[in-house]
């Protein structure tokens, strides 16, 4: 299941970024973010609002402050935010707790625009404000997987019901690994190269066991076994073993599963009795780790075999 579009209210953006709300006249929950970028508006503040993206949240630092202070009257000034604010941007923040001037105050006030400030410095804010609109406001889908971390790589279980992905988790959690969700994940594509997986808030810290019913990891194993989030790094399909298929013994090649456009490395688990998944997993994890470091395993094993043949075709010569 995939969502076309998301938004922040601006009240959850004021809290999350702890902001000063010199405009609380204004009903901050009717509001919403939906551009994760940000704009400082220097070109607009000296009058030039071609190509001016509305949208996004508007941040003022030292240099926009000065700006008015040196450049403008007090006219000009009245004049250019009311014409800022005519535009319908979500709000405008001024960083370094700088207190904006009276008139700017109620250029909001008057187009029902948010002014905010915040103690942080500017290059701080910009920074915390995309890395978490871009958090909120990133495409996703939902999938029905378990997401363990195991050894700090993100591994996300996937198979038919009644596979075993869920006793799998189990037994890695025993063995001192995190769960992050189970039945459900949700994936957030973060950037071209990072996708992260969270639970469901309703399902979060809870494991279903057929036979035996939901398990609260939380409560059973401690709050050290359970993870909100985590960038998913690999990725482990289970089906049943089928004595008729070709396996991939060496797996020389990766393969890959495709989620929201980025690609993340893949295996094929064949399941039948006596196979131990936790361990399997864990050494797919452990081996997944390595190849990130330069290491692959298979590909050693085959540079061996490769020079070993040589060597043995030239003693027969």
């Amino acid at each position: 299941m995939a969502d076309t579009e998301y938004s922040v209210k601006l009240s959850s953006f004021i809290q999350k970024m702890n902001l000063t709300n010199y405009t609380p006249e204004i009903d901050t929950d009717k509001i919403y973010i939906k551009d994760p970028d940000i704009n400082r508006p220097a070109l607009q503040l000296a009058g030039f609002f071609e190509h001016f993206d509305t949208a996004r949240v508007q941040i003022c630092g030292n240099v926009e402050h000065a700006f008015l202070a040196d450049m403008h009257t007090r006219e000009e000034n009245i004049e250019i935010f009311d014409k800022l604010f005519s535009f319908p941007i979500p709000c405008l923040v001024f960083c370094r707790d700088i207190k904006p001037y009276d008139f700017i105050i109620e250029a909001g006030l008057k187009h029902g625009i948010p002014v905010l400030s915040s103690s942080a410095t500017t290059s701080s804010f910009v920074h915390e404000t995309v890395r978490y609109l871009h958090e909120q406001l990133a495409p996703r889908i939902s999938i029905h997987a378990v997401l363990v971390d195991v050894y700090g790589e993100g591994v996300l279980i996937m198979g038919d019901s009644g596979i075993g992905k869920s006793e799998a988790a189990l037994e890695l959690i025993k063995r001192g690994h995190r769960l992050v969700s189970d039945d459900v994940v949700e994936i957030k594509k973060i950037s071209e190269d990072q996708l992260i997986g969270t639970s469901p808030e309703i399902t979060r810290n809870f494991i279903e066991l057929r036979g035996i019913g939901i398990v609260d990891v939380k409560t059973m194993f401690g709050v050290e076994c359970v993870k909100l989030s985590q960038q998913i790094d690999l990725v482990i399909k289970l089906e049943d073993w089928d004595k008729d298929a070709n396996y991939d013994r060496l797996r020389l090649e990766d393969q890959y599963v495709e989620f929201l456009g980025n690609k993340i490395t893949s295996h094929l688990i064949p399941v039948r009795p006596g196979r131990n998944l936790a361990i399997i997993v864990e050494s797919a994890a452990v081996n997944h780790r390595q190849k990130k470091m330069g290491y692959n395993a298979a590909q050693e094993l085959y540079k061996r075999v490769t020079e070993n043949m040589k060597k043995s075709q030239e003693n027969n010569k």
